[in-house]
């Protein structure tokens, strides 16, 4: 299991600045995305991706995940909108391109909301079928599709989770047990869905809030490392805490969040 941190979480550094942060942390290892002044940006990735590579590639840090957001908003272009798979395809074409490239494993995405004049079921029926169509482009190039249950989605449970996961045939998530805890499901409940994680997503948080300090929140760290440790889990642990005028998670000093999670990890790892 590897550390990384999320350069969407340091929303006023340039990504430049993010990476010192995980450097001077000793967790040399970065997830990236487009949002903020931390941002690769996307418009540029997809009309010219190799200039891109040229000037990430002077940093010498490992870069763990993308996570890919096809529209401007959690609505825009979603993947239960049967419409927007023909350009989203074109779009993953590049970006898994871009990731083989730069030696990213794996792109993460969001599963889609629940449209206008949509039912749950059709939501879920139109994700399952645009994810598989999806997966298969990122497999081209060798780089693995992931999907991130959320709040606000229309997979908002473990066991829908585990749905659509067997309805796309064992495709693997990005696990952050906060956005299932924060809606009150227990972390027993949460358990169920460690086995099929590609990438996890760390952040403390309790029923009704998805993210609050190390010290006030109800999930236990030990135990999912510990879950992980059984089945053999190699890939990377992401610290998420984040800055944003989103669940009401602007009230963290996210740098201190970042260590206390760091050394929670190193302690229990034994460093």
């Amino acid at each position: 299991m590897k550390l990384s941190v999320t350069s969407w979480s340091f929303p006023q550094c340039s990504l430049k600045e993010c990476i010192g942060i995980s450097k001077i942390l000793s967790i040399n290892a970065i997830d990236i995305g487009y949002f903020y002044k931390s941002s690769i940006d996307k418009k540029n990735l997809l009309e010219d991706h190799k200039n891109i590579i040229n000037k990430l590639n002077k940093y010498e840090i490992d870069y763990s995940n993308l996570y890919h957001l096809f529209g401007n908003s959690l609505a825009d272009r979603n993947l239960a909108i049967k419409d927007s798979l023909e350009q989203n395809s074109k779009d993953l074409e590049i970006v898994s391109k871009f990731c083989k490239e730069l030696n990213i494993g794996s792109i993460f995405i969001l599963p889609g909301i629940i449209n206008k004049d949509q039912s749950r079921k059709d939501a879920f029926e139109n994700s399952s079928y645009s994810l598989k169509k999806l997966r298969d482009v990122c497999l081209k190039n060798n780089i693995e599709l992931l999907f991130e249950p959320h709040v606000h989605s229309f997979l908002e449970s473990p066991e829908h989770t585990l749905e659509l996961i067997n309805a796309t045939d064992g495709m693997k998530i990005v696990l952050d047990y906060a956005h299932f805890t924060c809606l009150g499901w227990t972390q027993y409940q949460t358990d169920v869905l460690i086995q099929h994680a590609g990438h996890i997503h760390l952040r403390q948080a309790k029923s009704g809030f998805l993210q609050t300090k190390l010290e006030e929140g109800t999930i236990n760290f030990q135990a999912i490392l510990g879950k992980l440790k059984e089945i053999k889990y190699k890939n990377y642990l992401s610290i998420e805490y984040v800055h944003q005028d989103y669940m009401n998670t602007l009230y963290e000093d996210v740098l201190s969040e970042t260590i206390k999670m760091r050394d929670l990890i190193n302690n229990w790892k034994g460093k």
